[in-house]
């Protein structure tokens, strides 16, 4: 009888055992596929929670994304869950991808006042925003907070891109409170600035950098109103606006020299266990994603 009830001990125990390293051998392939890697400016692996120690302290976080990249957009909604978890209604969301002349339709959907549907009908909205950025403005929504149209209204972008930034001046008044005040500064010397001009390889001169410009000076205008009724902001753009604390971040301390700055950028590299040079630097945290990984467009 003893010799059963050991070989039965035995059996599981070997079972147990067969359990605990199956068990182990998946985690240890889940971590050979990570989905994601985030390191600080100085090439340095953090987790995600000390990237949130970190930003949370300053009064704007500006979170640079990869448009059709999924990572990122999951990732702003845990960091917008993350912070608000701190901050309560002292956080505001703002976002690149929402135009200024949309505010009030934003504000009406946000109180209640008009149904989605009108709401998808009535603004510009991108191509993904229900699988990107509605999310977001769901949160929001559900949680009583503010969410900024931060962006400049694309036809007057294009207006700046196709006969200069002067032609902004003959605009109606109501029409300029949709961008930032005008005269507007304009840096050359800014990497971001000079990297479309040599990529554009000359095509649309200075027009094509200003037509950036204005919309980065626009979303640091109006992150800059948002901190009179607020302790932090929050907004999404795309990493190009802000990596190397150029565009957006630029003309943010134009405004507020004081203003406390932090910052996030998505790149894509095919190994993710190392950050590239070239992406050191672009910001106090780099998210690293695959290359390969799906796309949300």
């Amino acid at each position: 009888m003893k010799s059963l009830e050991s070989n039965f001990m035995n059996k599981k125990t070997i079972f147990l055992l067969l359990l605990l390293v199956s068990f182990v051998s998946i985690q240890l392939s889940a971590i050979d596929k990570p989905a994601y890697a985030i390191f600080n400016s100085e090439g340095k692996e953090v987790d995600y929670d000390q990237m949130i120690k970190s930003v949370k302290k300053n009064q704007v976080i500006l979170f640079g994304e990869l448009h059709n990249n999924s990572i990122a957009h999951w990732l702003q909604l845990e960091m917008t869950i993350s912070l608000f978890e701190d901050k309560k209604q002292d956080l505001i969301l703002a976002a690149e991808m929402f135009e200024a002349d949309d505010q009030l339709i934003v504000n009406e959907y946000l109180k209640g006042k008009i149904s989605e549907k009108t709401f998808a009908d009535e603004a510009k909205l991108w191509p993904n925003y229900t699988t990107d950025y509605k999310p977001l403005m769901d949160f929001a929504k559900t949680n009583g907070l503010a969410f900024i149209c931060a962006n400049i209204p694309r036809r007057y972008a294009n207006m700046v891109y196709k006969s200069g930034i002067t032609t902004l001046d003959s605009l109606d008044q109501l029409a300029k409170n949709y961008f930032a005040p005008l005269p507007m500064l304009y840096d050359t010397s800014l990497t971001c600035y000079k990297e479309i001009v040599a990529n554009a390889g000359g095509h649309g001169g200075e027009n094509l950098p200003k037509s950036q410009a204005i919309k980065d000076a626009t979303m640091a205008w109006f992150i800059y109103k948002a901190l009179t009724t607020t302790k932090q902001v929050l907004h999404f753009n795309g990493s190009y606006h802000s990596d190397r604390e150029e565009g957006i971040a630029w003309y943010l301390k134009q405004y507020m020299p004081s203003v406390t700055i932090g910052s996030v950028s998505t790149k894509e590299q095919a190994d993710i266990k190392k950050l590239a040079d070239e992406n050191k630097g672009m910001a106090d945290f780099i998210i690293v994603v695959p290359e390969n990984m799906t796309k949300t467009y």
